[in-house]
C-alpha cells in the first residue's frame, strides 16, 4: 500500500495544503520549524489514528480554528484504492473513517496500513524510563498481531480495575479473580514480546554493522519478571506490598528492552553516533518484521534522521532504503544539497518538495 495523494485542512501549520506523492522517495526540504515534521506526522496519524508527537488532538488544529482533516488516498500494488479520513472537532470525538466508513473502534483501523517512522524523538527509547520502551514495542506488535493488541488492551483495563480495588479493599476472593484475568492477557503478552525481540536481535545488529564502521557488539534484551515465574505467582507472593502501595507492583505493565553495546548500557557508554546508527538499525529491524509478518512493505518515514550522521552513513542508509525490500519512502531534511547528494548515486524514483512555513511546493 502506498500514499498517491494526502490533503490536510488545518492541521498544525497548515491552513490547506493537497499533496501528490509518488510510490518510491518522497523528500521534503527546508528550513527548521516549517512544516515538515508536520507532514510527515500527517502520514503517521492516518495509519495510526493519532500523533506520533505525542501531542492530543486539540493540539493538532491550526491556531484559530476548532477542527483538523487529514485525507489520505492509498493504494495497493493491484492499484486499487483505499480512502482513509481523519476529522476532529473540538468538543467532539475524533472520527476516522475508511472508504466513507467510520470505524467503531480506532483499534480495528490500526495495522491496516502499516508505517515505520524514524525520528529524533527516537532518543527517547535509549535515554527515558522503560515506559517510552514499552509504548514503542507495544504499537510496533499492534500493526500486525490483532491478538496482541486486544490482550493489552484487556490486560491495561484489569489493571485499571484492580489497582483502584486495591486502594478500597482487600477482599481476596476478588483479588483472586483480578489476578486471573491479569495473568491470562499477560501470558499472550509475554510470549509475543519475547518472540519479536529474539527476531530483532540478529536484525538489529545486521542493519548496524552496515550503518556503522564501529566493531563494538549491540545487542537487545527482553527484561520480565515473567521470564522466571507465573504473573499468578508473582501477584501472589506481591499481595501484601500491593495492598500496602495501593497498586499492582508486578506484571507486564513492569517490563523492559535493554539496549547494550559491548555488553555495557548504551545508554551510558555510546556516543551519539553509535546511539543514532543504533536507533535506525532498530527501526529498519522493526520494519522488516512488519513486512515479513503482514506480507506487504510499510510506508517508511524518514523525519530529519540525516542529522549526526556523516555522509557515509547517510549514504549507507540511502543505499539500504532505495534498494529492494523497501516501498514508499518519505524523507525530510533542513539540507537540500545535501539530499540531492544523497539521492544521486540511488537511481531510485524521487520527488523533491520544498518547504516553507506553512506551504508545500514541488
Amino acid at each position: 500500500m502506498y500514499l498517491r495523494k494526502l490533503t490536510l485542512i488545518n492541521f498544525k501549520n497548515l491552513a490547506e495544503q493537497t499533496l501528490a506523492l509518488n510510490r518510491g522517495i518522497n523528500c521534503f526540504v527546508g528550513d527548521n520549524g516549517t512544516c515538515k515534521t508536520n507532514i510527515v506526522d500527517a502520514v503517521y496519524y492516518l495509519s495510526m489514528g493519532r500523533s506520533a508527537l505525542a501531542m492530543s488532538d486539540g493540539q493538532c488544529v491550526r491556531h484559530g480554528e476548532n477542527f483538523f482533516v487529514v485525507e489520505g488516498d492509498y493504494a495497493d500494488r493491484d492499484e486499487r484504492h483505499e480512502q482513509i479520513v481523519c476529522t476532529y472537532q473540538r468538543g467532539a470525538q475524533k472520527v476516522v473513517k475508511r472508504n466513507g466508513k467510520p470505524y467503531e473502534r480506532l483499534s480495528d483501523h490500526v495495522g491496516l496500513i502499516p508505517v515505520v517512522l524514524v525520528s529524533p524523538m527516537d532518543s527517547m527509547l535509549i535515554s527515558d524510563a522503560a515506559e517510552e520502551r514499552r509504548r514503542y514495542i507495544n504499537g510496533f506488535i499492534s500493526q500486525f498481531d490483532r491478538e496482541y493488541m486486544m490482550a493489552l488492551i484487556r490486560y491495561n483495563a484489569t489493571l485499571a480495575e484492580r489497582n483502584k480495588f486495591l486502594k478500597i479493599s482487600s477482599d481476596e476472593q476478588m483479588l483472586q479473580i483480578y489476578d486471573a484475568q491479569l495473568a491470562a492477557s499477560a501470558v499472550k503478552i509475554h510470549q509475543v514480546r519475547a518472540r519479536v525481540v529474539e527476531q530483532m536481535r540478529p536484525i538489529v545488529a545486521e542493519y548496524y554493522a552496515a550503518m556503522s564502521l564501529d566493531r563494538e557488539q549491540i545487542d537487545i534484551t527482553y527484561r520480565s519478571e515473567l521470564n522466571e515465574r507465573p504473573l499468578e505467582e508473582l501477584l501472589a507472593a506481591s499481595r501484601e506490598k500491593d495492598l500496602v502501595n495501593g497498586f499492582t507492583t508486578c506484571g507486564v505493565h513492569r517490563d523492559d528492552i535493554l539496549f547494550t553495546i559491548g555488553d555495557m548500557p548504551l545508554r551510558k557508554y555510546g556516543s551519539q553516533g553509535q546511539q543514532k546508527s543504533f536507533l535506525i538499525a532498530l527501526k529498519m529491524a522493526q520494519y522488516r518484521i512488519i513486512a515479513d509478518e503482514r506480507g506487504e512493505v510499510p510506508i517508511l518515514l524518514l523525519d530529519d534522521v540525516f542529522d549526526k550522521l556523516d555522509e557515509g552513513r547517510v549514504g549507507e542508509l540511502m543505499r539500504l532504503v532505495a534498494g529492494k525490500g523497501f516501498g514508499q519512502i518519505v524523507i525530510t531534511d533542513c539540507n537540500r544539497e545535501r539530499m540531492v547528494r544523497a539521492l544521486a548515486p540511488c537511481g531510485a524514483e524521487h520527488t523533491i518538495f520544498d518547504v516553507t512555513y506553512g506551504r508545500v511546493i514541488e
